[in-house]
């Protein structure tokens, strides 16, 4: 991912120095292991340990040569290392992908620790301003029309829970990306014990995996990454309901506007949702993994290596990308300018027309069949549409022409727009209570 949307914490999880330390790591502890078992000397432990990763400069010059980047690696790791002869029982009965896929899940995890933590302050920002808004009225829309009053807690609500949901998918694709495969050229632990495999695995605080072939099959990191697009898409879900909030016609919603901040080039009074559109861009990327990242499931026998150059570029950009999104709605969220005025006005621009769904009922319980009250209520309705009369107006002189009374007392009861919400404390005390 470019340097412009990478993150400190996230990018440092993804660097190739990273990423040496992590393969030194598990090089180191498989060691120890072998060591511990008395299946190679004691004495080489040290060295090994006390040697320094080698650079990604220097990984990359014999890779050259090598064209293998473990062997590249292990190479520069050995020149690093006093004695030298020492490195002879680094890599002892593995293969490649014990090391790639067991550091990997180090990667995943840590990965997952800093999008949660991201994810958990996303969920707070909703939350909270979610109850901030429990009695903003707003009128609320179906296919982008006007429909019935709500509140603008209200929908904010149902984006908290889905983002709290998505966390919790996440927190589970965590733990099954964080396995251990040290198993050997075709996973049958023909030349290293499968104690080195649970010694790792409760050092590095993962599972051992439940089996593996020469790779650890990618069902999960599938999983992971489709966790990711769906947060992802969460956060477009959110920065929409903002675009749609800060249109000039609409008007209710808006980014805040930072001093000296500008819109255009060419216009000077335009205030953009440039950042709501940002989050709706980079959400594509990260949906972009989605796919890709699945088709490394399916592999030849124990494996080829059709998925390396696929994950080393999806996987990376897929956790970078969500961090940032993460990042960029939580900031969204707590410094989201919340117009309620302007919120009243558009409710009451339709001259009443959302409550023809109360008038209905009320038309029904009073006696009219169904459909008669539909036809009434509609008839009413198109002609407040067409004309701009107000409905209740337009609704008595349908009413008398059809020879209905209308309970004037009562329609003004149920032509109120705190009545259609009244029902919503539940839904806020389970949002008070979402962590």
């Amino acid at each position: 991912m470019i340097d412009r949307y990478t993150l400190p914490e996230m990018g440092r999880v993804w660097s190739d120095e990273h990423k040496y330390e992590l393969w030194c790591r598990v090089e180191t502890l498989v060691l120890e292991a072998h060591a511990a078992a008395g299946r190679v000397p004691a004495d080489v432990v040290g060295p090994v340990r006390s040697a320094p990763p080698p650079t990604p400069q220097r990984v990359a010059e014999i890779e050259e040569t090598t064209q293998h980047d473990v062997i590249a690696f292990l190479t520069a790791w050995a020149d690093n290392t006093e004695p030298r002869s020492a490195a002879a029982y680094v890599h002892h009965g593995m293969t490649s992908s014990d090391l790639l896929d067991t550091a990997l899940a180090v990667q995943l995890t840590e990965a997952t620790d800093v999008l949660l933590a991201k994810a958990d302050r996303l969920v707070a920002a909703l939350r909270d301003h979610g109850l901030a808004h429990r009695d903003t009225i707003r009128v609320g829309r179906t296919h982008g029309v006007h429909a019935e009053p709500d509140v603008w807690g209200h929908r904010v609500a149902d984006l908290a829970f889905a983002t709290a949901r998505s966390r919790d998918r996440l927190r589970a694709a965590r733990e099954r990306v964080g396995v251990v495969a040290i198993s050997g050229a075709v996973g049958t632990y023909s030349l290293i014990d499968p104690s080195v495999e649970v010694a790792v695995a409760q050092a590095l605080d993962l599972a051992p995996a439940d089996a593996s072939t020469q790779v650890v099959i990618r069902d999960s990191i599938s999983e992971w990454v489709a966790a990711l697009a769906v947060i992802a898409t969460v956060c477009e879900a959110v920065a929409l309901e903002v675009r749609h909030g800060q249109r000039t016609e609409v008007r209710e919603l808006s980014e805040a506007f930072g001093s000296g901040q500008k819109g255009s080039s060419a216009m000077p009074h335009k205030k953009n949702p440039i950042r709501s559109e940002r989050i709706a861009g980079l959400a594509r990327v990260v949906r972009a993994a989605v796919v890709p990242v699945m088709e490394g499931i399916p592999l030849w026998h124990e494996r080829d290596i059709s998925h390396s150059s696929t994950e080393r570029v999806f996987l990376p950009d897929a956790a970078i990308t969500t961090d940032y999104l993460l990042h960029l709605t939580t900031g969204l969220v707590e410094n989201l300018v919340v117009d309620a005025d302007r919120m009243r006005a558009n409710l009451d621009s339709t001259g009443g027309l959302i409550y023809t769904s109360a008038v209905l009922l009320e038309l029904v319980e009073g006696g009219l069949s169904r459909e008669d009250a539909y036809a009434l209520v509609q008839a009413a309705a198109m002609e407040t549409w067409n004309g701009g009369t107000p409905f209740r107006e337009t609704l008595r002189a349908r009413a008398a022409s059809s020879g209905v009374t209308l309970d004037e007392a009562r329609l003004d009861a149920i032509c109120r727009p705190e009545g259609y919400v009244r029902q919503l404390g539940p839904l806020f005390d389970r949002l008070a209570a979402l962590s």
